[in-house]
């Protein structure tokens, strides 16, 4: 597949697409929404401390590339912006809602194993079991009508599952923090839980920011 982004871009683009999945009546997202997005503290790997003018300089050259629409209203003051990345009228790329689910994950979280991601996809898409999301990563790695969407990595020493990355983005691209790649990252079951357990109250705390910038919204342009 012939796309490829820069490593900020992906992470815009993961962003987008989780959001319409998980909180599609707050989508399309403002600047302010998706810089929060993309510093997420939890479901990102690596961690990134954006400003608003680096995600629309992002946004701004995916707009260019027609990969993100702005989507606001002639009467409205603020930006909002989504994804025109795959199943959309406007581009050739077609997913099922596991690839894009994987895709989605893969794009904010980097390199993954077939076990991490069927736990990771939870609130995007079903697996019934680990080798139902193997078969779905071997398609998209070797069959897919557009191409290879992923590869699968060689195993590191000491591991028992090979992780598989997207191909969306250069395997030598700059890291979009070199310091933040230096971070622990959790590798037990508790770790993972918690994480999750984590993501689930950041969602809520993103709802609420949203509702209140809507109900904003709908207050200046009663006055």
């Amino acid at each position: 597949m012939n796309m490829e982004l820069s490593l900020i871009e992906a992470r815009i683009i993961g962003c987008l697409i989780e959001k319409e999945i998980t909180t599609p009546d707050y989508y399309p997202l403002s600047l302010k929404s998706l810089t929060t997005a993309c510093n997420q503290k939890s479901n990102r790997d690596p961690v990134v401390e954006f400003s608003e003018n680096d995600v629309l300089d992002g946004v701004d050259a995916l707009i260019e590339r027609r990969l993100v629409s702005d989507e606001s209203k002639f009467s409205s003051a603020t930006r909002k912006y989504q994804h025109r990345f795959c199943n959309t009228e406007f581009g050739d790329l077609k997913l099922t809602s596991q690839e894009l689910g994987i895709l989605c994950v893969l794009l904010l979280r980097g390199p993954q194993t077939a076990g991490e991601l069927r736990t990771r996809t939870h609130r995007l898409c079903e697996f019934t079991d680990s080798k139902e999301t193997e078969s779905v990563l071997e398609h998209m790695a070797h069959h897919h009508a557009y191409g290879p969407l992923v590869a699968k990595l060689a195993r590191e020493p000491g591991k028992r599952e090979c992780r598989y990355r997207h191909l969306f983005t250069n395997e030598h691209s700059a890291p979009l923090h070199n310091e933040q790649l230096n971070q622990q990252r959790g590798s037990n079951d508790n770790a993972e839980d918690l994480a999750l357990l984590k993501a689930e109250i950041n969602e809520l705390r993103e709802q609420v920011a949203l509702l209140t910038e809507t109900v904003a919204e709908l207050d200046a342009k009663l006055r």
